[in-house]
This record gives C-alpha cells, sequence and structure tokens, in this order.
C-alpha cells in the first residue's frame, strides 16, 4: 500500500478540523471538506488560532503556522478528494448521515484509497458492510483536542484487512500519537470504561457518600485523573452520557450498564452541565 501522502477529511467542526491541523504540522497534505463554505471558514480559522496558541507557547515558529497552513486546501466539493490515499469522515455522529457520505466516497474513490471513520459509537463492521470497500474501511478514533491528546484508537471491523490496519496505525504514528488497537465493540476501550466509571460516580452521590468536590477531589488524588469524573460529566454533557449509557445497555444487555437515576433525573431537569450554565456544579 503506497504511503499517504494526502488525507482526506469530511467536516471541518471541532474533530475534523483538529484532524487536519495534526495531519498538516506533520507534512501530510489536507484536502478537508464540509457543505457550506462558511463551515470550511470556520474550521480553517479555529486552525489559524490553533497554531497562533501553539506560537505563543514558543511550540511552533510562524513559519512552520504558514507552512502548516499551506498544506491545508478547504473545500466544498468531493471531487477534490481525488488525490488522497486516506479519506477520514468526521461528521455528526449520525448513522444515516454517515453511510450517506461513505456511499458518496465510493462513487469517487478509487478501490485502493483507504476510508476511515471517527465515530466514537457506530459499530465498524455495520458502516463497512455499507461500503463497497469494507476490508479497506476501518475505525480511526482520535479525542478531543485532537492536536493535543496523544492517542488514537484503530477500531477494526469484522472485514478490515491487516494491510489498511497497518497503513492506518503507521499514519497515526506520523502524525506523533499513539495507536491503540481494538476490536469492533460499543465504546471501543476508553468510553467503555470512562462513561460507567462516570455513572457510578452519579451512584455513589446519590447515595450521599460524599460531596461532588469530595468524591472529584478523590478520584483526582486517588487515581491520579486531571479532572474528576463529575467535572468531567458537566464538560462532556450528561445528555452525552446518559445517550452512551442508554447504548451500552442497549447493545450488551448487561444490567451493569443501567443508567444512574439521578443522571436521568438531571437531564430531564435540563440540568445538562457546562453547556446550561448548570449540571453536578454551577457555572
Amino acid at each position: 500500500m503506497s504511503k499517504i501522502q494526502t488525507v482526506g477529511i469530511i467536516g471541518a467542526g471541532t474533530m475534523g478540523n483538529g484532524i487536519a491541523q495534526a495531519c498538516a504540522v506533520s507534512g501530510i497534505r489536507v484536502v478537508m471538506i464540509d457543505v457550506a463554505q462558511a463551515a470550511v471558514d470556520k474550521g480553517l480559522a479555529t486552525i489559524a488560532g490553533s497554531l497562533d496558541r501553539l506560537i505563543k507557547k514558543d511550540k511552533l515558529t510562524a513559519e512552520g503556522k504558514a507552512q502548516a497552513l499551506s498544506l491545508i486546501q478547504g473545500s466544498t466539493n468531493y471531487e477534490d478528494l481525488k488525490g488522497a490515499q486516506l479519506v477520514i469522515e468526521a461528521a455528526t455522529e449520525n448513522e444515516a448521515l454517515k453511510v450517506k457520505i461513505l456511499q458518496q466516497l465510493d462513487g469517487i474513490l478509487a478501490p485502493e484509497v483507504i476510508v476511515a471513520t471517527n465515530t466514537s459509537s457506530i459499530s465498524i463492521t455495520k458502516l463497512a458492510a455499507a461500503t463497497q470497500r469494507a476490508d479497506r474501511f476501518i475505525g480511526m478514533h482520535f479525542f478531543n483536542p485532537v492536536p493535543m491528546m496523544a492517542l488514537v484508537e484503530i477500531i477494526r471491523g469484522l472485514q478490515t484487512s491487516d494491510a489498511t490496519h497497518d497503513a492506518v496505525k503507521a499514519l497515526a504514528e506520523a502524525l506523533g500519537k499513539t495507536p491503540i488497537t481494538v476490536k469492533n465493540a460499543p465504546g471501543f476501550v476508553v468510553n467503555r470504561i470512562l462513561v460507567p466509571m462516570i455513572n457510578e460516580a452519579f451512584f455513589v452521590l446519590a447515595e450521599g457518600l460524599a460531596t461532588p468536590e469530595d468524591i472529584d477531589a478523590g478520584m483526582k488524588l486517588g487515581t491520579n485523573q486531571p479532572i474528576g469524573p463529575l467535572a468531567l460529566a458537566d464538560m462532556i454533557g450528561l445528555d452525552v452520557c446518559l445517550a452512551v449509557m442508554n447504548v451500552y445497555m442497549a447493545e450488551f444487555n448487561d444490567s451493569k450498564y443501567r443508567p444512574a437515576p439521578l443522571l436521568k433525573e438531571m437531564v430531564a431537569a435540563g440540568w445538562l452541565g457546562r453547556k446550561t450554565g448548570r449540571g453536578v456544579y454551577t457555572y
């Protein structure tokens, strides 16, 4: 498989522009696509701002910024993806939308081009089955904020070939990331462990075992996490945490994934965390 020198990215939002930045800073050409020119422009502006912050921290030179930006082409036209060896889909977390995009890519890309999805919750095996290139389809789950987070989960569908896995792993390493290889299952590795831990923190809170502050301090100091699980839930959004637990409950059919009643109550109240000004904590 030829070395990946140009990466196409579908979606100029938080994840898409973060992946684009990580590629460009590592000297890889990027074609970043979104449906509207305004979304493309916003993504490019976000990248420029992020690179400026790296310059302020002496992690990048002005020349480095100019070089990185010169490698990114923003576009609303799928035809511009034709030169890519890998296309990463980073659109909204909606299965029907992703399938539509993947089928559109099939019609444009040469058969040998690898397609990856940045989904955090949809089955890689199922998405692969909707394409004409199931053996050249894989999950590449980046973490937010992409330029800062070292981890990439590489998720193999049942159909993913070894050559596809190896090419994508090599690309992740070329971006300075540390990839871990995961089989396809709900939540993959990190969220499968993380979100039930957050859910358990709501059980502990509801039982009145400790205050939210003390629960978070205990987990920060006792397990060396940078942020406590309740503060993290507020950051992620309580509605998102609940939605993920509901998926695990449905997919695994195992009662250990039952959402905490307090979590459900707070979502019902509209206390979703930072984005609404109130969650476990008030903002």
